[in-house]
């Protein structure tokens, strides 16, 4: 089932593409992606996003970043052949922000990659190297790196989107929240200083959308590993409730809005569905356009397994997409008379 909760245009104005830097260090291959209604390739390309579409996919393998620690962060690069520019998506990866890496949504990444949509995945700081806000500013660094880079594969910086899953949904709402919190923005750019981290509209899946409300969840349920990801992370302590996207609303701090959609497990006792719904009416009350939809039978990493929520998850990321983008088209029109 599925409820829609807000309605509010956004208008994301992108910065100009700033200078480009890095090169591919490794090809992982192309991928053939079948047709099933509309046609993909170069000779089917629209101006407009079609998430119908289908098209052959380059995918490979940058540098991103180097952490404090040392550590090399990847980036892997989904690429539609076909004309563009494409519609770029930039994916952030869950694992409670102590594990998992760039290649933990593959299927989501492929999926909307082959629609039409340059998505870029990329690693995070791990909490074990670095606590909060490490991650975010991993993030809020990897739009506008992504927006510097996005034309060398070609694929369009304007109207720039996020998806993330479960604690990398908790990022690209904080992302989303505050582009230009300058805790997020620590990372220089320097090939492009004037490009910034605001986002056109979040995707995300089992979002942690209430950090303190989750902890309680762990102690509750008695799981050890989860409150220790919690408390690896959080340090100091009090940032538990500072990162927290729903104390933020809750506060009424000043933020950003963009469209938001989040798809959630009916079965998830990791993020409870409950606190889905507050967090999606408090994003309404605040002024934002959120969509959550419930998917009833699945627990919290449901789209890791194929079948026909993981397809319905794969179908409504596109819907969205192609939803926003257009809105956002048709108010830069209305502008621009």
């Amino acid at each position: 089932m599925g409820a829609r909760l807000g309605r509010r245009d956004f208008l994301g104005m992108m910065s100009a593409l700033g200078a480009a830097g890095g090169a591919v260090v490794a090809t992982l291959g192309v991928a053939r992606v079948r047709a099933s209604g509309a046609g993909g390739g170069a000779s089917m390309m629209k101006t407009a996003y079609d998430p119908a579409a289908t098209f052959e996919l380059k995918v490979s393998e940058v540098e991103f970043r180097r952490t404090a620690s040392g550590r090399m962060l990847m980036a892997r690069v989904y690429q539609p052949h076909g004309v563009g520019p494409f519609a770029t998506l930039l994916d952030l990866h869950g694992g409670a922000w102590n594990n998992k890496d760039r290649v933990a949504n593959e299927p989501m990444d492929r999926a909307v990659a082959a629609s039409g949509v340059l998505v870029v995945a990329i690693d995070m700081t791990l909490a074990p190297d670095a606590p909060y806000p490490a991650s975010v500013q991993d993030a809020n660094y990897g739009v506008r790196w992504l927006k510097s880079k996005a034309a060398e594969w070609n694929g369009e910086a304007r109207n720039l989107g996020v998806l993330g899953s479960s604690s990398g949904g908790h990022v690209a709402e904080l992302l989303g929240m505050r582009p230009r919190d300058p805790r997020y923005n620590a990372i220089p750019l320097a090939a492009a200083s004037s490009v910034d981290a605001t986002v056109a509209y979040v995707a995300t899946r089992s979002p942690i959308s209430d950090t303190v409300a989750r902890y309680q969840q762990a102690e509750k349920m008695k799981r050890e590993g989860m409150i220790k990801n919690n408390k690896t992370y959080f340090q100091p302590w009090e940032t538990i409730f500072e990162g927290n996207p729903q104390g933020i609303l809750d506060r009424r701090e000043p933020v950003t809005l963009p469209p938001l959609l989040i798809m959630q497990g009916a079965l998830d006792d990791n993020v409870l569905p409950a606190l889905q719904e507050k967090f999606a009416a408090s994003y309404r009350a605040a002024g934002g356009d959120c969509e959550l939809h419930i998917f009833e039978g699945c627990e919290h990493e449901w789209v890791a397994k194929a079948g026909p929520q993981t397809d319905r998850a794969h179908e409504m990321v596109k819907a969205f997409i192609a939803r926003t983008l257009t809105t956002t088209r048709r108010a830069s029109q209305g502008l621009a008379r």
